[in-house]
Protein backbone atom coordinates (compact mmCIF):
# COMPACT_ATOMS: atom_id res chain seq x y z
CA UNK A 1 0.00 0.00 0.00
CA UNK A 2 1.26 3.61 -0.55
CA UNK A 3 3.29 5.20 2.34
CA UNK A 4 1.79 8.24 1.84
CA UNK A 5 -1.05 9.59 4.11
CA UNK A 6 -4.30 9.36 1.48
CA UNK A 7 -8.28 9.34 1.80
CA UNK A 8 -11.44 7.78 0.43
CA UNK A 9 -14.66 6.99 -0.04
CA UNK A 10 -16.34 3.37 0.35
CA UNK A 11 -19.03 3.37 -2.28
CA UNK A 12 -20.44 0.12 -4.39
CA UNK A 13 -20.69 0.84 -8.03
CA UNK A 14 -24.26 -0.37 -7.50
CA UNK A 15 -25.08 2.68 -5.31
CA UNK A 16 -23.61 5.49 -8.11
CA UNK A 17 -26.46 7.46 -9.13
CA UNK A 18 -28.08 5.17 -12.34
CA UNK A 19 -26.45 2.21 -10.72
CA UNK A 20 -24.50 0.95 -13.75
CA UNK A 21 -20.91 1.41 -15.06
CA UNK A 22 -22.00 4.55 -17.42
CA UNK A 23 -20.26 7.55 -18.26
CA UNK A 24 -21.52 8.82 -13.71
CA UNK A 25 -18.65 6.83 -12.52
CA UNK A 26 -15.97 9.14 -14.11
CA UNK A 27 -18.03 11.99 -12.98
CA UNK A 28 -18.01 10.53 -9.35
CA UNK A 29 -14.16 10.17 -9.29
CA UNK A 30 -13.44 13.91 -10.65
CA UNK A 31 -15.77 14.68 -7.90
CA UNK A 32 -13.48 12.41 -5.84
CA UNK A 33 -10.66 15.03 -7.11
CA UNK A 34 -11.90 18.12 -6.51
CA UNK A 35 -12.65 16.55 -2.80
CA UNK A 36 -9.22 15.79 -2.81
CA UNK A 37 -10.02 11.83 -2.03
CA UNK A 38 -7.73 9.01 -3.97
CA UNK A 39 -9.10 5.84 -3.41
CA UNK A 40 -12.25 4.24 -4.36
CA UNK A 41 -13.06 1.33 -2.32
CA UNK A 42 -15.63 -1.07 -3.37
CA UNK A 43 -17.37 -4.49 -2.79
CA UNK A 44 -16.95 -7.37 -4.90
CA UNK A 45 -18.13 -7.00 -8.04
CA UNK A 46 -19.61 -10.18 -9.11
CA UNK A 47 -23.18 -11.35 -10.70
CA UNK A 48 -25.16 -11.62 -7.12
CA UNK A 49 -27.68 -14.12 -5.96
CA UNK A 50 -31.49 -12.74 -5.12
CA UNK A 51 -30.67 -11.37 -1.82
CA UNK A 52 -28.10 -9.03 -3.62
CA UNK A 53 -25.19 -9.48 -1.08
CA UNK A 54 -22.32 -9.05 -3.25
CA UNK A 55 -20.81 -11.22 -0.75
CA UNK A 56 -22.80 -14.37 -1.92
CA UNK A 57 -21.64 -14.34 -5.85
CA UNK A 58 -22.63 -16.35 -8.99
CA UNK A 59 -18.72 -16.46 -9.83
CA UNK A 60 -15.80 -14.64 -8.48
CA UNK A 61 -14.44 -13.28 -11.61
CA UNK A 62 -17.42 -12.66 -13.38
CA UNK A 63 -18.74 -9.22 -13.24
CA UNK A 64 -22.72 -8.00 -12.23
CA UNK A 65 -24.57 -7.81 -15.50
CA UNK A 66 -26.75 -5.04 -13.25
CA UNK A 67 -23.74 -2.68 -13.59
CA UNK A 68 -24.27 -2.55 -17.70
CA UNK A 69 -25.37 0.62 -18.86
CA UNK A 70 -28.60 -0.35 -21.32
CA UNK A 71 -27.04 1.57 -24.10
CA UNK A 72 -23.87 -0.59 -23.99
CA UNK A 73 -23.95 -2.89 -27.05
CA UNK A 74 -25.20 0.27 -29.00
CA UNK A 75 -21.24 0.86 -29.69
CA UNK A 76 -19.68 -1.22 -32.30
CA UNK A 77 -18.58 -4.46 -30.71
CA UNK A 78 -15.91 -5.95 -32.93
CA UNK A 79 -16.10 -9.93 -32.86
CA UNK A 80 -12.13 -10.35 -32.96
CA UNK A 81 -11.80 -8.42 -29.23
CA UNK A 82 -15.02 -10.38 -28.53
CA UNK A 83 -12.93 -13.63 -29.46
CA UNK A 84 -9.89 -12.47 -28.16
CA UNK A 85 -11.46 -11.84 -24.69
CA UNK A 86 -13.17 -14.70 -24.43
CA UNK A 87 -10.05 -16.83 -25.27
CA UNK A 88 -8.16 -15.16 -22.18
CA UNK A 89 -10.91 -15.09 -19.76
CA UNK A 90 -11.57 -19.22 -21.07
CA UNK A 91 -10.57 -20.34 -17.41
CA UNK A 92 -13.54 -19.15 -15.43
CA UNK A 93 -15.67 -17.93 -18.77
CA UNK A 94 -16.39 -20.84 -20.02
CA UNK A 95 -18.16 -22.20 -17.21
CA UNK A 96 -19.46 -19.27 -15.96
CA UNK A 97 -21.59 -18.93 -19.11
CA UNK A 98 -22.35 -22.47 -18.91
CA UNK A 99 -23.23 -22.40 -15.14
CA UNK A 100 -25.58 -18.97 -16.14
CA UNK A 101 -27.71 -20.79 -19.21
CA UNK A 102 -27.92 -23.97 -17.06
CA UNK A 103 -29.30 -22.11 -14.38
CA UNK A 104 -31.95 -20.61 -16.67
CA UNK A 105 -33.04 -23.88 -17.89
CA UNK A 106 -33.75 -25.11 -14.66
CA UNK A 107 -36.05 -21.94 -13.44
CA UNK A 108 -32.81 -20.97 -11.11
CA UNK A 109 -32.69 -24.07 -9.15
CA UNK A 110 -29.00 -24.48 -7.89
CA UNK A 111 -26.67 -26.29 -9.82
CA UNK A 112 -26.69 -29.32 -6.85
CA UNK A 113 -30.30 -29.82 -7.90
CA UNK A 114 -29.35 -30.36 -11.49
CA UNK A 115 -30.14 -33.74 -12.87
CA UNK A 116 -26.46 -36.02 -12.02
CA UNK A 117 -24.77 -35.90 -15.54
CA UNK A 118 -25.13 -32.10 -15.59
CA UNK A 119 -24.28 -31.80 -11.48
CA UNK A 120 -21.87 -34.10 -11.84
CA UNK A 121 -20.01 -32.49 -15.28
CA UNK A 122 -20.16 -35.44 -16.94
CA UNK A 123 -18.63 -34.28 -20.44
CA UNK A 124 -20.91 -35.81 -22.97
CA UNK A 125 -23.90 -34.16 -20.76
CA UNK A 126 -21.61 -30.70 -20.93
CA UNK A 127 -20.95 -31.16 -24.96
CA UNK A 128 -24.76 -31.65 -25.77
CA UNK A 129 -25.91 -28.79 -23.95
CA UNK A 130 -22.91 -26.21 -25.11
CA UNK A 131 -24.42 -27.36 -28.77
CA UNK A 132 -27.76 -26.93 -27.91
CA UNK A 133 -27.25 -23.42 -25.97
CA UNK A 134 -24.56 -21.95 -28.04
CA UNK A 135 -26.42 -19.01 -28.65
CA UNK A 136 -26.96 -17.85 -25.15
CA UNK A 137 -23.70 -19.24 -23.86
CA UNK A 138 -22.06 -16.76 -26.84
CA UNK A 139 -24.59 -14.20 -25.27
CA UNK A 140 -23.42 -14.51 -21.63
CA UNK A 141 -19.80 -14.10 -23.10
CA UNK A 142 -20.61 -10.92 -24.91
CA UNK A 143 -22.15 -9.87 -21.66
CA UNK A 144 -19.30 -10.19 -20.23
CA UNK A 145 -17.19 -8.55 -22.53
CA UNK A 146 -19.04 -5.96 -22.76
CA UNK A 147 -19.24 -5.26 -18.75
CA UNK A 148 -15.56 -5.55 -18.87
CA UNK A 149 -15.35 -2.89 -21.70
CA UNK A 150 -17.04 -1.00 -19.33
CA UNK A 151 -14.98 -1.33 -16.71
CA UNK A 152 -11.08 -1.12 -18.66
CA UNK A 153 -12.94 2.44 -19.56
CA UNK A 154 -12.99 2.86 -15.39
CA UNK A 155 -10.14 1.58 -14.60
CA UNK A 156 -8.25 3.87 -17.66
CA UNK A 157 -9.99 6.96 -15.99
CA UNK A 158 -8.80 5.81 -12.41
CA UNK A 159 -5.40 6.08 -13.35
CA UNK A 160 -5.63 9.40 -15.58
CA UNK A 161 -6.82 11.00 -12.41
CA UNK A 162 -4.61 9.42 -9.77
CA UNK A 163 -7.29 7.15 -8.27
CA UNK A 164 -6.52 4.07 -6.77
CA UNK A 165 -9.23 1.56 -7.18
CA UNK A 166 -9.28 -0.85 -3.82
CA UNK A 167 -11.47 -4.09 -4.55
CA UNK A 168 -12.79 -6.91 -2.14
CA UNK A 169 -12.30 -10.70 -1.92
CA UNK A 170 -14.40 -12.58 0.16
CA UNK A 171 -12.67 -15.19 1.89
CA UNK A 172 -15.23 -17.72 0.73
CA UNK A 173 -16.95 -18.41 -1.77
CA UNK A 174 -20.90 -19.17 -2.60
CA UNK A 175 -22.25 -22.72 -2.60
CA UNK A 176 -24.58 -22.10 -5.82
CA UNK A 177 -21.53 -20.99 -7.76
CA UNK A 178 -19.76 -21.42 -10.97
CA UNK A 179 -17.10 -21.79 -9.06
CA UNK A 180 -17.74 -24.43 -6.74
CA UNK A 181 -19.75 -26.52 -9.55
CA UNK A 182 -16.73 -26.29 -11.84
CA UNK A 183 -13.94 -27.16 -9.21
CA UNK A 184 -16.17 -29.62 -6.87
CA UNK A 185 -12.49 -31.24 -5.97
CA UNK A 186 -11.46 -28.22 -3.93
CA UNK A 187 -14.46 -28.28 -1.49
CA UNK A 188 -15.63 -30.48 1.59
CA UNK A 189 -19.02 -32.39 -0.24
CA UNK A 190 -20.57 -34.81 -0.09
CA UNK A 191 -21.59 -37.63 -3.08
CA UNK A 192 -24.61 -35.07 -4.14
CA UNK A 193 -22.28 -32.04 -3.96
CA UNK A 194 -23.58 -30.58 -0.50
CA UNK A 195 -21.61 -29.31 2.08
CA UNK A 196 -20.22 -31.61 4.70
CA UNK A 197 -19.39 -28.38 6.95
CA UNK A 198 -20.04 -24.72 6.06
CA UNK A 199 -18.64 -21.24 7.10
CA UNK A 200 -19.58 -19.01 9.40
CA UNK A 201 -18.81 -17.16 12.42
CA UNK A 202 -18.94 -17.19 16.38
CA UNK A 203 -21.09 -14.77 18.44
CA UNK A 204 -19.81 -11.31 17.67
CA UNK A 205 -20.50 -7.82 17.71
CA UNK A 206 -23.10 -7.82 14.92
CA UNK A 207 -24.45 -11.17 16.06
CA UNK A 208 -24.68 -12.46 19.39
CA UNK A 209 -26.10 -15.61 17.88
CA UNK A 210 -22.95 -15.41 15.12
CA UNK A 211 -23.12 -15.79 11.34
CA UNK A 212 -23.96 -18.97 9.08
CA UNK A 213 -22.83 -18.08 6.24
CA UNK A 214 -23.69 -21.36 4.18
CA UNK A 215 -20.36 -21.27 2.19
CA UNK A 216 -18.61 -24.73 1.65
CA UNK A 217 -15.56 -24.44 3.02
CA UNK A 218 -12.28 -25.86 1.34
CA UNK A 219 -10.55 -28.96 0.95
CA UNK A 220 -7.14 -27.27 1.76
CA UNK A 221 -5.02 -30.75 1.12
CA UNK A 222 -6.58 -31.08 -2.35
CA UNK A 223 -5.67 -27.22 -2.81
CA UNK A 224 -1.88 -27.85 -1.03
CA UNK A 225 -1.97 -30.19 -4.29
CA UNK A 226 -1.66 -27.85 -7.31
CA UNK A 227 -0.36 -24.93 -4.96
CA UNK A 228 -2.82 -23.35 -4.46
CA UNK A 229 -3.63 -22.35 -8.49
CA UNK A 230 -7.41 -21.76 -7.84
CA UNK A 231 -6.75 -18.87 -5.11
CA UNK A 232 -3.41 -17.80 -7.40
CA UNK A 233 -5.78 -17.39 -10.88
CA UNK A 234 -8.69 -15.46 -8.49
CA UNK A 235 -6.06 -13.22 -7.24
CA UNK A 236 -4.69 -12.51 -10.45
CA UNK A 237 -7.86 -11.90 -12.04
CA UNK A 238 -8.85 -9.58 -9.15
CA UNK A 239 -5.48 -7.59 -9.47
CA UNK A 240 -6.30 -6.97 -13.05
CA UNK A 241 -9.02 -4.75 -12.47
CA UNK A 242 -8.40 -3.43 -9.22
CA UNK A 243 -5.03 -1.62 -7.61
CA UNK A 244 -5.22 -2.96 -4.27
CA UNK A 245 -7.38 -5.66 -2.79
CA UNK A 246 -9.11 -6.63 1.02
CA UNK A 247 -9.22 -9.77 1.85
CA UNK A 248 -12.57 -10.20 3.52
CA UNK A 249 -12.52 -11.96 6.99
CA UNK A 250 -8.95 -12.39 7.12
CA UNK A 251 -9.21 -15.00 10.23
CA UNK A 252 -10.00 -17.08 7.87
CA UNK A 253 -6.47 -17.58 6.50
CA UNK A 254 -4.93 -18.79 10.12
CA UNK A 255 -8.31 -20.52 11.05
CA UNK A 256 -12.09 -21.25 9.66
CA UNK A 257 -15.15 -21.50 12.06
CA UNK A 258 -15.98 -24.49 10.40
CA UNK A 259 -19.90 -25.66 11.35
CA UNK A 260 -21.46 -29.04 10.53
CA UNK A 261 -23.57 -28.63 7.70
CA UNK A 262 -26.81 -29.08 9.62
CA UNK A 263 -25.93 -27.13 12.85
CA UNK A 264 -26.62 -23.53 13.90
CA UNK A 265 -23.17 -21.11 13.83
CA UNK A 266 -22.45 -21.85 17.53
CA UNK A 267 -21.89 -25.84 17.24
CA UNK A 268 -18.99 -24.54 14.77
CA UNK A 269 -14.93 -24.87 16.43
CA UNK A 270 -11.82 -22.87 14.66
CA UNK A 271 -9.71 -25.27 12.14
CA UNK A 272 -6.45 -23.92 11.08
CA UNK A 273 -5.73 -23.47 7.52
CA UNK A 274 -2.69 -22.64 5.47
CA UNK A 275 -2.54 -18.95 5.22
CA UNK A 276 0.73 -19.05 5.62
CA UNK A 277 1.69 -21.41 2.61
CA UNK A 278 -1.33 -19.58 0.52
CA UNK A 279 0.00 -16.00 1.05
CA UNK A 280 3.86 -17.43 0.35
CA UNK A 281 2.39 -18.55 -3.11
CA UNK A 282 1.03 -15.60 -3.85
CA UNK A 283 3.65 -13.51 -2.99
CA UNK A 284 5.77 -15.20 -6.13
CA UNK A 285 3.39 -14.16 -8.10
CA UNK A 286 2.73 -10.33 -6.62
CA UNK A 287 5.88 -9.61 -4.73
CA UNK A 288 4.51 -6.19 -3.44
CA UNK A 289 1.82 -8.58 -2.20
CA UNK A 290 -1.22 -5.16 -2.61
CA UNK A 291 -3.57 -6.87 -0.11
CA UNK A 292 -5.04 -6.02 3.04
CA UNK A 293 -6.17 -7.58 5.92
CA UNK A 294 -9.82 -7.49 7.59
CA UNK A 295 -8.99 -8.65 10.77
CA UNK A 296 -12.05 -7.32 12.60
CA UNK A 297 -13.69 -9.82 15.16
CA UNK A 298 -12.31 -12.36 17.04
CA UNK A 299 -8.19 -11.82 16.42
CA UNK A 300 -5.77 -14.00 18.21
CA UNK A 301 -1.86 -13.30 18.11
CA UNK A 302 -1.38 -15.87 15.50
CA UNK A 303 -3.58 -14.24 12.99
CA UNK A 304 -1.64 -10.45 13.90
CA UNK A 305 1.86 -13.41 13.29
CA UNK A 306 -0.15 -13.91 9.98
CA UNK A 307 -0.68 -10.35 8.66
CA UNK A 308 2.52 -8.99 10.55
CA UNK A 309 4.98 -11.59 8.22
CA UNK A 310 3.41 -10.72 4.96
CA UNK A 311 3.52 -6.89 6.22
CA UNK A 312 -0.50 -6.47 5.53
CA UNK A 313 -2.48 -3.55 6.38
CA UNK A 314 -4.92 -3.85 8.97
CA UNK A 315 -8.24 -2.57 9.38
CA UNK A 316 -9.54 -0.73 12.67
CA UNK A 317 -13.28 0.99 12.84
CA UNK A 318 -13.83 3.72 15.02
CA UNK A 319 -17.23 3.26 15.45
CA UNK A 320 -15.65 0.38 18.01
CA UNK A 321 -13.73 2.53 19.87
CA UNK A 322 -15.64 3.38 22.30
CA UNK A 323 -15.94 0.77 25.25
CA UNK A 324 -14.34 2.53 27.75
CA UNK A 325 -10.72 0.41 27.34
CA UNK A 326 -7.89 3.61 27.11
CA UNK A 327 -5.81 0.15 24.98
CA UNK A 328 -8.77 -0.50 22.23
CA UNK A 329 -7.06 -0.51 18.92
CA UNK A 330 -10.06 1.23 17.09
CA UNK A 331 -9.40 4.14 19.37
CA UNK A 332 -7.99 7.12 17.09
CA UNK A 333 -5.15 7.17 19.59
CA UNK A 334 -4.07 3.62 18.99
CA UNK A 335 -4.06 2.80 15.39
CA UNK A 336 -1.37 1.95 13.50
CA UNK A 337 0.36 4.02 10.63
CA UNK A 338 0.23 0.29 8.46
CA UNK A 339 -3.49 0.21 8.76
CA UNK A 340 -6.75 1.50 6.75
CA UNK A 341 -9.19 3.77 9.33
CA UNK A 342 -12.74 3.94 8.80
CA UNK A 343 -15.30 5.39 10.76
CA UNK A 344 -17.49 2.26 9.84
CA UNK A 345 -18.13 -0.61 7.00
CA UNK A 346 -20.56 -1.80 4.91
CA UNK A 347 -22.01 -3.79 7.91
CA UNK A 348 -21.92 -0.64 9.94
CA UNK A 349 -24.88 1.43 10.75
CA UNK A 350 -24.02 5.02 9.12
CA UNK A 351 -22.37 7.13 11.55
CA UNK A 352 -25.10 9.63 12.03
CA UNK A 353 -27.25 6.47 12.70
CA UNK A 354 -24.53 5.11 14.83
CA UNK A 355 -24.24 7.88 17.19
CA UNK A 356 -28.51 8.50 17.72
CA UNK A 357 -28.79 4.99 18.68
CA UNK A 358 -26.68 5.66 21.84
CA UNK A 359 -27.86 6.75 24.98
CA UNK A 360 -27.26 10.26 25.96
CA UNK A 361 -24.52 9.51 28.22
CA UNK A 362 -23.23 7.63 26.13
CA UNK A 363 -23.24 10.30 23.32
CA UNK A 364 -21.80 13.04 25.75
CA UNK A 365 -19.09 11.09 26.64
CA UNK A 366 -18.11 9.94 22.91
CA UNK A 367 -18.08 13.88 21.85
CA UNK A 368 -16.22 14.28 24.77
CA UNK A 369 -13.58 11.85 24.18
CA UNK A 370 -13.43 13.51 20.26
CA UNK A 371 -12.92 16.80 21.67
CA UNK A 372 -15.64 18.54 19.07
CA UNK A 373 -18.74 20.49 18.94
CA UNK A 374 -19.65 19.74 15.83
CA UNK A 375 -22.55 17.70 14.84
CA UNK A 376 -21.72 14.13 13.45
CA UNK A 377 -20.72 12.46 11.46
CA UNK A 378 -17.83 15.31 11.16
CA UNK A 379 -16.30 14.55 14.70
CA UNK A 380 -15.86 10.92 13.98
CA UNK A 381 -14.79 11.63 10.03
CA UNK A 382 -12.02 13.81 11.40
CA UNK A 383 -11.00 11.57 14.27
CA UNK A 384 -10.37 8.93 11.44
CA UNK A 385 -8.08 11.46 9.77
CA UNK A 386 -6.33 12.64 11.84
CA UNK A 387 -5.40 9.00 12.99
CA UNK A 388 -1.72 8.00 12.01
CA UNK A 389 -3.15 5.31 9.60
CA UNK A 390 -1.59 5.95 5.64
CA UNK A 391 -5.19 5.05 4.71
CA UNK A 392 -8.48 6.37 5.71
CA UNK A 393 -11.88 5.10 4.32
CA UNK A 394 -15.23 6.87 4.71
CA UNK A 395 -18.23 5.40 3.65
CA UNK A 396 -20.28 7.73 1.17
CA UNK A 397 -22.97 7.72 3.18
CA UNK A 398 -21.18 9.23 6.23
CA UNK A 399 -19.85 11.93 3.50
CA UNK A 400 -23.13 12.76 3.07
CA UNK A 401 -23.93 12.93 6.74
CA UNK A 402 -26.66 10.60 5.92
CA UNK A 403 -28.82 8.79 9.08
CA UNK A 404 -29.28 5.08 9.96
CA UNK A 405 -32.07 4.99 7.15
CA UNK A 406 -29.23 4.86 4.69
CA UNK A 407 -27.50 1.94 5.60
CA UNK A 408 -26.12 -0.58 3.21
CA UNK A 409 -26.10 -3.88 5.27
CA UNK A 410 -27.60 -5.19 8.64
CA UNK A 411 -25.15 -8.43 9.08
CA UNK A 412 -27.24 -11.43 9.77
CA UNK A 413 -30.69 -10.15 7.93
CA UNK A 414 -31.18 -11.43 4.35
CA UNK A 415 -33.59 -8.68 3.03
CA UNK A 416 -33.65 -4.94 2.24
CA UNK A 417 -30.02 -4.86 2.19
CA UNK A 418 -27.77 -3.80 -0.72
CA UNK A 419 -29.39 -1.48 -2.42
CA UNK A 420 -29.00 2.15 -1.64
CA UNK A 421 -28.13 4.80 -3.90
CA UNK A 422 -27.09 8.55 -3.70
CA UNK A 423 -28.52 11.27 -6.21
CA UNK A 424 -25.97 12.95 -8.15
CA UNK A 425 -26.95 16.36 -6.51
CA UNK A 426 -26.40 14.98 -3.20
CA UNK A 427 -22.38 15.29 -3.73
CA UNK A 428 -22.09 18.86 -4.84
CA UNK A 429 -19.68 21.36 -5.13
CA UNK A 430 -19.46 22.91 -1.61
CA UNK A 431 -19.04 19.44 -0.15
CA UNK A 432 -16.07 18.34 -2.49
CA UNK A 433 -14.73 21.39 -0.84
CA UNK A 434 -15.32 20.91 2.51
CA UNK A 435 -13.78 17.85 2.42
CA UNK A 436 -10.70 18.77 0.75
CA UNK A 437 -10.53 21.35 3.88
CA UNK A 438 -10.76 18.89 6.23
CA UNK A 439 -8.74 16.33 4.11
CA UNK A 440 -5.65 19.14 3.45
CA UNK A 441 -5.63 19.91 7.45
CA UNK A 442 -5.37 15.85 8.09
CA UNK A 443 -2.39 16.36 5.31
CA UNK A 444 -4.45 13.54 3.00
CA UNK A 445 -5.49 15.88 -0.09
CA UNK A 446 -3.36 14.20 -2.89
CA UNK A 447 -5.80 13.78 -5.27
CA UNK A 448 -4.88 15.54 -8.57
CA UNK A 449 -7.19 16.54 -10.79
Amino acid sequence: MDNSRRAGVLLHPTALPGGVLDDTALWFMRWMCAAGLSVWQMLPLGPPHADLSPYQSCATLALNPALLPPDAGAATVDSAAVCAFATSAAHWLDDYALFTVLRRRFDGRPWFEWPPPLRCRYPAALEQVCREEAKAIAAVKLEQYLLQRCWDAVRAAARDLGITLFGDLPISVAHDSADVWAAQQLFRLDEHGMPLVVGGVPPDYFNPDGQRWGNPLYDWDAMRGDNFHWWRSRVAGLLRNFDLVRIDHFRGLQAMWEIPAAAAATAGRWVETPGRELLQALREDFPSLPLVAEDLGEITPAVVALRQEFDLPGMAVLQFGFDGNPANPHLSANIAENCVAYTGTHDNDTTVGWFTSLDEEVQRQVMSQLGSSEPMPWPLIDATLHSAARLAVIPMQDWLALDGSHRFNVPGTVTGNWRWRFAREQADDALAQQIRLRLRRADRAVCGG
